[in-house]
């Protein structure tokens, strides 16, 4: 379509958008609300637009480290085609952050430029130009992942020709604020900074001396919207005469502060929480005294320190489960006790504990109850799930950090991506690690020194990185098994502390971070291994997830090669457990739309083929997986599950059982020789 051609059909969009709205026109044409919602986003949108664009400009008040993140993929994109663009942006009041400024002026296909604070811009305009037509989005959304993601705003979007009164005015008001801004160049911006720094000084002094003088009490730790909806769920188990009941809930929601709450309700007299590690079991305490004040005498059982006096009890499963500690206490000893990360339970430490101790109500606690091991973590806990947040709803919630997801391509050797079958010297070669500290830098994290994991395939690998990245001026070291628990928690100390002169840059580790282990302010994970599990890969995303004082966002850096289970990165990052191929593909194309919040999904191209191409050829219907979905969906429901629960369950696409043995029924009668059936028995499956 010409650009002649293109003149009847915009005037069909106008008469559709402001006219008559049941009027037939073309829908890229049509003026439109944009708004953040869960179908749609308004940095969608702008992504679209700048995907087919052959320029652009934006004239925004402000423009945030988060903002650039959600952008920085598409804008690293136009940078390789030579798409050009212009970006006005503001001091006004100092929001403009320099680290922002600094990624923007180093694509260089951008001309940054700044108003003075004295002019008080405070416009938000994105103007995007094709052969055919330009697109104005002009509202509320400043260039900050809220606004482009969340936070509820108006913009309009229309699309105009290049000879429109509105546009020719738009482009006149552009040029007229570029002529008087002034470029941002690296000097420019030591300047800037300073500034920058000095005024957030100023402000957070105000802040702090205005909360000193406050007669206002310190807000008191109360249930937030998904504690409260557990809190109703189990008094109501309780009302009914159960003992036990699971909660499933995503790392970082605030599991242990529900049980906190529980038993506050709940008043044992004598209360036990058992954890897998030490250093969990005193942090758990600590929220138990700021809960219950000095109201309780409250102990530590553990390896090196043993409180059998204590009113409440927090203990180490390796600990309690010692039969010369576990005889100590009757069986009735406790009338309330609290199980974390209850998966593990089918381990003999764990069965040991469940099956010595009856308490008046028993809580399991986690995050990811499915298991393959043949244990059924429903049953043990009567089919009462009082509880179900998966990752998903806590980021609708508001709960977790919001997370910005970049897959990138990993090296290729002789021409070929890394493999399944890559050597282990390739794994660990120079340009490995260059390719790991380049994508690093250029996506970084979301303010201050990068506090990162690394996640590797084998334990040789992580040593070797780390050897390989220390001798590049990075501070990282490499845990696995070998690592006691003292050296893990000073790692950790190490990674997180802004004080220490040992400080740590990145943990590079295999299995032992995949969960239990509690580091809210990491902002940065890469991942240097092929998913094998969309579970293990939501555990180590999980890592990163936490809330932390002064951190925005979490990075996650994904090198994907030419890996048979690239299918199961969508599986993991959208919470789709369907396996069905259309759907992957789908959701791979709508990129950021159907993450929830302020979270975004980004692939570069190669990366963005090689997880097609796994899906094309993945085998996603083999007897054993199928088997292993329907036995977990039966042991979460207590009974043979129909072809609806897959669907309202959100599990697998039950027409694979159908496909796989000629109808539900058959495969069915497979796993439980049930025998013949009625019609009416037969439909209902």
């Amino acid at each position: 379509m010409n650009n002649i051609d293109v003149i009847p059909e915009l005037h069909k969009s106008l008469i559709t958008g402001c006219i008559d709205g049941s009027s037939k026109s073309l829908e890229e044409y049509q003026p439109k609300l944009l708004l953040n919602s869960p179908e749609s986003k308004v940095l969608s949108n702008i992504i679209t637009e700048l995907k087919k664009c052959d320029e652009f400009f934006f004239s925004v008040a402000f423009v945030t480290n988060s903002g650039v993140a959600v952008l920085i993929e598409t804008l690293k994109e136009l940078e390789k085609k030579e798409v050009r663009g212009k970006i006005i942006v503001s001091e006004y009041q100092y929001f403009t952050e320099p680290r922002a400024l600094e990624r923007l002026i180093g694509l260089k296909n951008l001309d940054i430029r700044i108003i003075s604070e004295e002019q008080h811009l405070h416009s938000k305009g994105y103007i995007l130009r094709n052969n055919k037509t330009i697109s104005l989005i002009v509202g509320s959304s400043n260039l900050t992942q809220d606004a482009l993601c969340k936070n509820q705003e108006w913009n309009i979007k229309i699309t105009t020709s290049s000879h429109g009164s509105l546009i020719v005015d738009t482009f006149e008001e552009f040029n007229r604020l570029y002529k008087c801004a002034t470029p941002v160049t690296p000097e420019w911006l030591d300047t800037y900074k300073e500034i920058y720094k000095k005024q957030h000084e100023i402000k957070r002094r105000v802040v702090d001396e205005f909360e000193e003088d406050s007669i206002v009490p310190v807000r008191p730790i109360i249930p937030n919207k998904m504690q409260s909806s557990a809190l109703e769920s189990l008094k109501l188990l309780r009302s009914e005469g159960n003992k036990k009941a699971l909660l499933i809930s995503a790392t970082g929601t605030g599991k242990t502060y529900l049980s906190t709450f529980d038993v506050k309700i709940v008043n044992p007299k004598r209360f036990l929480f058992v954890v897998h590690r030490e250093n969990i079991a005193r942090t758990v305490m600590k929220s138990f005294k700021r809960i219950f004040g000095a109201s309780k005498k409250m102990g530590i059982l553990t390896g090196s320190e043993k409180d059998f006096e204590a009113d409440y009890i927090f203990s180490t499963i390796q600990t309690l489960s010692k039969p010369d500690i576990l005889k100590k206490f009757s069986p009735d000893y406790f009338d309330y006790i609290v199980i974390d990360e209850v998966h593990r339970s089918g381990a003999t430490s764990y069965r040991t504990i469940l099956e010595h101790f009856n308490p008046n109500f028993l809580l399991g606690m986690t995050a990811t109850p499915e298991r393959t091991d043949g244990y059924d973590i429903f049953k043990a806990f009567d089919y009462n799930i009082a509880y179900e947040i998966r990752l998903h709803t806590a980021l609708e919630e508001d709960m977790l950090s919001p997370f910005h997801y970049y897959g990138v391509t990993d090296i290729s050797i002789d021409g070929k991506l890394l493999d399944d079958y890559t050597e282990f010297n390739d794994l660990v070669s120079n340009e490995r690690v260059e390719r790991i500290i380049e994508n690093s830098k250029f996506y970084g994290c979301d303010r201050g020194r990068i506090k990162g994991l690394i996640f590797c395939c084998r334990v040789e690998e992580a040593k070797e990185l780390s050897e390989k990245l220390n001798l590049k001026g990075y501070r990282t070291i490499a845990l696995s098994g070998e690592n006691d628990e003292k050296e893990r928690e000073d790692c950790i100390e190490r990674l997180e502390s802004d004080e220490r002169e040992d400080y740590l840059d990145y943990i590079l580790t295999v299995d032992i971070f995949n969960e239990g282990v509690d580091i809210p302010s990491v902002n940065q994970i890469i991942m240097l291994r092929p998913t094998q599990s969309a579970i293990v890969f939501v555990q180590q995303l999980g890592r990163g997830l936490r809330k932390a004082e002064d951190k925005d966002f979490l990075t996650v850096i994904d090198f994907i090669g030419n890996y048979s289970n690239n299918y199961l990165v969508p599986i993991a990052l959208y919470g789709d457990s369907s396996y069905n191929k259309d759907t992957l593909r789908k959701l791979i194309s709508t990129g950021s739309n159907l993450i929830p919040g302020a979270s975004t999904v980004n692939f570069d191209q190669v990366s963005k083929q090689r997880i097609y191409e796994a899906i094309d050829t993945a085998r996603v219907n083999s007897y054993k997986e199928l088997k292993e979905d329907y036995l977990l969906l039966k042991y979460k429901l207590g009974r043979i599950p129909s072809m609806m629960d897959f669907v309202e369950h959100g599990s697998r696409d039950p027409m694979m059982y159908v496909e796989k043995d000629g109808s539900f029924y058959a495969f069915i009668d497979k796993q439980e020789n049930i025998g013949a059936l009625s019609p009416l028995q037969i439909r209902r499956l």
